[in-house]
């Protein structure tokens, strides 16, 4: 490898490091914003709270790498520029593909890793957390029901408790079931417990009254009761046969979905989801060449590169926009698909036709005197 692609490549890739982790952090902090209420509100560890934050990373380092890479090609050949180092090269024979090497390098490098974060690890790490978060959320005593607050376990059972003790006894319980629309009930009691069993859990209350009001006609009915069981084993087999979201799939479940009913019910989405991982982390390298056909293709000027800058800028976030798009359009239509590749070749032919054409040029040595005045 040339001293000089070396040179840039090595600033290339710790402007790329540097911006990551700034990216990282800030989306980071956000996203946890979200889960400090499992830990304020719902008294999980800690531990459990670095559990989830760390397995939310691959799907923050997916979006932030293509970006960092085209900030850092934009801001490194800029400042090349800039320091008049870009004219010396060019003055000493280079052309704009031997230029282009080391942010191309870097594009591919970064693709690669962004495709294995892609097909691998954002599925494997959102299944985990989808899986502890489901846990936790199943988890009555410790997440959902939380004191003072009306906690609605299932689309039919809500669920009050007034006071919970630290051996697991809840007081002041109320329990509105509504599973079946023609008879609902609600329960209240002194106190109580959730248990598991073998079906399922259920809420066993005591010294409580059973109310009921018989639709149409208005009649209210109360009993008493020393003991009362709520069964929730419809809650528990709903955790179980948890439907995998289209991030938590693997490229062949998503390309090749089963004969499932949700599955048949979301095909296109998994489909579309499936090309988006395989198109996606493509757009590394075309943002990239991008911003090296804007900064590299045309004259020196000493008045800077800021207009050059922004239009990398602007083809940037409109071809983000496009992708965003084309990805919406194909969860609805299967036409849509191969508009995800065709925009991907577009603007990479493009942006190489830019980088590789050979422009008027005034000569080396007028430009050293411009770059030096």
């Amino acid at each position: 490898m040339p001293w000089i692609t070396r040179y840039i490549f090595g600033q290339l890739v710790t402007a790329t490091i540097f911006v990551t982790l700034a990216l990282t952090f800030a989306i980071w902090l956000t996203q946890s914003l979200r889960l400090i209420d499992y830990i304020v509100n719902r008294g999980l560890p800690a531990s459990t709270f670095l559990t989830f934050v760390g397995l939310l990373l691959p799907s923050f380092l997916g979006v932030v790498l293509p970006v960092a890479a085209f900030v850092a090609a934009l801001f490194i050949y800029h400042k090349l520029a800039m320091d008049s180092e870009m004219v010396v090269m060019r003055a000493a024979g280079l052309s704009q593909l031997q230029l282009a090497r080391p942010a191309i390098m870097l594009g591919v490098l970064v693709t690669i890793a962004v495709y294995s974060i892609s097909l691998y690890f954002l599925p494997v790490s959102f299944r985990n957390f989808k899986d502890l978060q489901n846990s936790f959320r199943s988890d009555f005593s410790t997440v959902l029901l939380q004191e003072g607050v009306f906690t609605a376990l299932t689309d039919e059972i809500t669920v009050y408790v007034r006071q919970r003790s630290a051996d697991g006894e809840l007081r002041g319980i109320l329990v509105h079931d509504n599973r079946d629309p023609k008879k609902p009930v609600t329960m209240m009691a002194e106190r109580g417990a959730l248990v598991a069993s073998e079906t399922g859990p259920r809420v066993v209350m005591e010294n409580g009254n059973r109310q009921e009001v018989t639709p149409g006609t208005g009649r209210f009915s109360l009993l008493y009761f020393d003991r009362y069981t709520v069964e929730l084993s419809e809650f528990s087999e709903a955790a179980q046969s948890r439907w995998r979201e289209p991030k938590e799939r693997f490229l062949n479940e998503l390309l090749f979905p089963s004969a499932d009913q949700r599955d048949q019910r979301y095909y296109q989405e998994l489909i579309a989801e499936g090309h988006h991982r395989l198109v996606g982390p493509l757009y590394t390298l075309v943002f990239v060449l991008i911003g090296m056909a804007a900064l590299l293709a045309g004259e020196f000027n000493r008045r800077g590169q800021t207009k050059r800058v922004l239009a990398a800028i602007a083809c940037v976030a409109a071809l983000e926009g496009v992708s965003l798009a084309l990805h919406d359009l194909a969860t609805r239509s299967a036409a849509a698909v191969p508009a995800m590749y065709l925009a991907v070749l577009v603007s990479a032919g493009i942006s190489l036709y830019v980088l590789l054409r050979k422009p008027y040029r005034r000569g080396a040595a007028q430009d050293l005197s411009e770059a030096a005045t």
